[in-house]
């Protein structure tokens, strides 16, 4: 399946989108989560195809200091976002093991910070 590459270029309020390959494809959006449904129709017009007959990958241009920000926002959310599901494994298997050693759901939240009722749901899971 062929993907286009729309550039979205910030033009007073508005993205200016510019389709790469495909000549005569140039619309714009106030959104840019406009952007993809916008290019992905205009696209199918020019070229006479259905609009799920492609791939659209939308590629916003910034400044290169305001690109770093976002770069860095972004590894900083995935990193969070891994910690979060490692914390999650680990509260699990905790909360399992003591459990299963004898202590009660009550004694396990007030060890791993959280209700008694959240420890059920987690032993509970298979």
């Amino acid at each position: 399946m062929t993907t286009y590459t729309v550039r979205a270029r910030r033009i007073g309020g508005w993205w200016a989108l510019d389709v790469d390959g495909v000549t005569g494809v140039h619309t714009q959006v106030r959104r840019l989560s406009q952007a993809e449904g916008m290019a992905r129709e205009a696209i199918s017009v020019v070229l006479d195809v259905p609009e799920d007959a492609f791939m659209v990958t939308v590629t916003p241009e910034v400044p290169a200091t305001l690109r770093s920000m976002v770069n860095e926002a972004v590894a900083a959310r995935s990193r969070a976002a891994d910690a979060q599901d490692a914390a999650a494994r680990l509260t699990k298997d905790a909360a399992r093991r003591l459990v299963q050693e004898g202590l009660t759901v009550r004694d396990v939240g007030a060890l791993l910070g959280m209700s008694h009722q959240r420890v059920a749901q987690l032993v509970a899971r298979p």
